[in-house]
């Protein structure tokens, strides 16, 4: 990691730590440089906590694709790890977790994965946008205050997984799937792009 983490801990902070280490075996390397900021460690760790929680209106497999998928196109190691486990615990399709990367040609993917995917894409890619079609879309399966946390999970990943790259924090050997990295070459857009610049070439 590109910061060096502290040898102790703010007595705030020590509780958090010492469960991870009950649950996971090990604490978390983000944990260890939140931990630096006692306040900034249980902002994220309460918005993550409610955004994850049990009575979410998501459903938690789609909860976990959208993370998995946001931690993909981020090139986050640690997110593709940690959030890889928890999509392993709770979908039962090794299928679809390994097509994830390449959801856009796979049949393992519903309609409604389809919609949140697309809209996750939209709002992680900086070439893409959110369209008023993508949420009219999502409007047949959620309400408004749904898509509100839908965005707000969105949002929170990238945060996580930008704040994960930027300081190089590395995976810790949670997930034994073969989760691929990103790959939007499979995205409508490239497509599209990928078919002209082939006519081009034949001309």
């Amino acid at each position: 990691m590109r910061i060096l983490t502290k040898k102790t801990f703010s007595l705030w902070v020590k509780p958090v730590l010492w469960l991870q280490k009950r649950h996971f075996g090990k604490i978390l390397n983000p944990a260890k440089l939140w931990g630096r900021k006692p306040v900034l460690f249980w902002l994220v760790a309460l918005f993550f906590g409610y955004l994850d929680r049990k009575k979410s209106p998501i459903d938690a497999i789609m909860r976990s694709l959208v993370c998995v998928r946001v931690s993909q196109l981020n090139n986050c190691a640690f997110c593709v790890d940690a959030n890889g486990m928890k999509l392993a615990e709770r979908c039962h399709s090794l299928e679809k977790i390994k097509a994830l990367a390449h959801w856009q040609t796979s049949e393992h993917f519903s309609e409604q994965e389809q919609a949140v995917l697309t809209y996750t894409e939209a709002m992680t890619l900086s070439d893409q946008q959110v369209s008023d079609e993508m949420l009219a879309t999502l409007a047949t399966w959620y309400s408004s205050d749904d898509i509100i946390e839908i965005t707000a999970l969105i949002s929170f990943q990238n945060l996580s997984a930008k704040f994960n790259t930027a300081l190089d924090v590395p995976a810790q050997g949670f997930c034994s799937l073969p989760i691929q990295p990103q790959s939007t070459s499979n995205s409508p857009q490239n497509i599209t792009a990928q078919a002209s610049s082939t006519a081009d070439n034949k001309e």
